[in-house]
């Protein structure tokens, strides 16, 4: 058995037959994991933002007394910027 056998399939690929804006991210963050970095960031670009924000959702369940609000809308922000621009630069 191989990490790719479960992944799970992007539904609007699979019925749509057109990509999203989180399509790759899966692969991307299994190469991460693996050392592959610049292909996981050909893959996804905005892996090591996503992973960072996850890093920082997960640290402020832990630490309850800062606030992370500003610094997760602000990865969030810049999440949706690399996402939206890598994706209109892959189909355009």
């Amino acid at each position: 058995m191989d990490i790719e056998d479960f992944m799970l399939t992007c539904p609007s690929k699979k019925f749509l037959g057109v990509e999203c804006l989180g399509c790759g991210a899966q692969r991307a963050i299994v190469l991460v994991f693996e050392g592959k970095f610049s292909e996981a960031f050909h893959m996804y670009p905005a892996v090591y933002t996503l992973l960072l924000f996850f890093l920082t959702l997960g640290l402020s369940f832990i630490d309850k007394k800062r606030k992370y609000t500003n610094v997760l809308l602000g990865l969030i922000v810049i999440n949706l910027i690399i996402a939206i621009v890598s994706y209109i630069y892959k189909h355009f």
